[in-house]
């Protein structure tokens, strides 16, 4: 299983490449963009702003070869807000794949931001990611910033108002939530991202 995944130089990549080495997945930790252009499937963790994790993607000649590739493609936290057109964070363009703009999240005096903790997933359509997951299980999300509701929507999550806890467009996928740090359910669905076809 060639898997690559990209080096920010921020966020949650080791826990990322940790989960995939406890699947048995062949992966690299890559900022090169012809590696990533010949992976068989390629992985987008992120944690941090939106707008300096589109500046390093420019940089490094990444954001061109995310748009063009065709394998399955996995959107982690940031990662999975970088799909779209674009972030009110930094008022950020981003890679397109995905319609829309991602929007901050509300804080209320019971609610503060950034939404942390466990939440349940409400699967909205099925999709080979959450095959052996059951809907209302729940994830671990760390994030101020949040993607539409639409008919790219595979699973929603709650926090003052519905948000696209998973995406899905063709081969591009996207979670939210953090499967690397979401127990089984995380595993499982790394899992089945490792098994879509190619």
């Amino acid at each position: 299983m060639d898997v690559a995944v990209i080096k920010l130089g921020v966020g949650n990549t080791a826990s990322v490449m940790f989960a995939l080495e406890r699947l048995g997945a062949k992966a690299v930790l890559t900022d090169d963009p012809e590696r990533v252009r010949e992976a068989e499937r390629v992985i987008l963790p992120g944690v941090g702003a939106a707008a300096a994790a589109m500046r390093l993607l420019a940089t490094r000649g990444m954001s061109r070869v995310l748009r063009s590739f065709t394998r399955p493609l996995l959107g982690i936290c940031l990662g999975q807000q970088l799909l779209y057109q674009r972030s009110e964070e930094g008022d950020a363009e981003g890679l397109g794949l995905l319609e829309g703009a991602v929007k901050a999240l509300r804080p209320a005096h019971d609610r503060p931001v950034p939404h942390m903790g466990w939440s349940a997933l409400h699967f909205e359509q099925d999709h080979p990611l959450f095959e052996g997951v059951r809907s209302n299980e729940y994830a671990y999300f760390v994030h101020s910033y949040a993607c539409p509701v639409d008919q790219n929507t595979i699973a929603i999550a709650e926090y003052g108002r519905p948000f696209a806890a998973a995406v899905a467009k063709g081969a591009t996928v996207g979670c939210q939530f953090h499967p690397e740090r979401s127990g089984q359910v995380g595993a499982r669905i790394l899992r089945n991202f490792l098994a879509l076809p190619c």
